[in-house]
């Protein structure tokens, strides 16, 4: 089920970092231009009822441009390291070239392929696609583990807030899900 606004400002309330109010609708245009995503609609639900803060690994989405985008790199970079440090690859991709450059360029151009992946908090992240209910993704490289089956049941499971509200079967990611 869709996250409301009333779980919203719940969810919010219960956390123990301060939280600022939330984004408004051309702060979101803002934000989704410049990086060229779209929040999922749970996601979107959350940051306007209020904007989570009070430690690094809250997203500061009104703060630096520059870190705003490092962090939204960061799981496609976390894979191409791998690609280019670990021998990480993907059938799907076809065969591997040979050079380390061609085949970071092919992963590049597959990667463009996967949704954007959102910061929530630390390496935590939310699909950036049109659907409600998805899950929240912890990504270290090309280690991907679901931390929570939806916004609300991943704020319980690491924040204790909330009720745990698993889905009966989790909504798969494109891309991404290959990892879990």
């Amino acid at each position: 089920m869709p996250l409301t606004q009333a779980v919203a400002h719940q969810l919010l309330r219960a956390l123990l970092s301060p939280v600022g109010p939330g984004l408004t609708g051309d702060e979101f245009r803002t934000i989704e231009t410049r990086f060229g995503f779209r929040f999922n609609p749970d996601h979107r639900t959350l940051l306007a009822a209020g904007v989570p803060g009070g430690d690094r690994h809250w997203p500061d989405w009104r703060g630096s441009p520059a870190l705003l985008g490092e962090a939204l790199s960061a799981p496609i970079e976390g894979v191409l390291f791998d690609v280019e440090e670990n021998d990480f690859w993907l059938n799907s991709w076809g065969i591997k070239p040979r050079s380390t450059d061609k085949a970071i360029g092919v992963a590049r151009r597959a990667l463009a392929q996967a949704p954007v992946l959102v910061p929530v908090h630390g390496h935590r992240y939310a699909p950036a696609l049109d659907i409600a209910d998805l899950p929240v993704l912890s990504v270290m490289q090309t280690d991907v583990v679901s931390y929570g089956d939806t916004l609300a049941d991943y704020l319980h499971r690491e924040f204790g807030v909330g009720t745990a509200e698993p889905l009966p079967s989790p909504k798969p990611v494109p891309f991404w899900s290959t990892l879990l």
